[in-house]
């Protein structure tokens, strides 16, 4: 499982560094399922954010507790900034 950590961080630093938007190849994007997630929530080097649209989010009884909200609407140049560049980063 620390391999597909580490695969979904380097897709994830691809993007942030060529800032495309990060779900125009949600196909090739690996996936991770929430038993996954689990053991790495608390984890310093994960950072997790919540980039669902906006009326999905505010609708939603379901939010990871330490999550960070982005508005998915915004390019990833707009927020980036804000995260370290050494973090694993789980997008959902």
């Amino acid at each position: 499982m620390r391999n597909r950590v580490w695969v979904l961080m380097a897709v994830v630093m691809g993007f942030l560094a060529w800032d495309c938007y990060p779900f125009a190849v949600k196909d090739t994007t690996p996936k991770m399922t929430k038993e996954e997630l689990r053991p790495l929530m608390g984890d310093p080097n994960v950072v997790i954010i919540d980039v669902r649209l906006n009326d999905e989010w505010k609708n939603s009884e379901s939010k990871i507790k330490g999550a960070a909200r982005e508005d998915p609407e915004k390019t990833i140049r707009d927020w980036a900034d804000k995260y370290p560049k050494d973090k694993t980063f789980v997008f959902y």
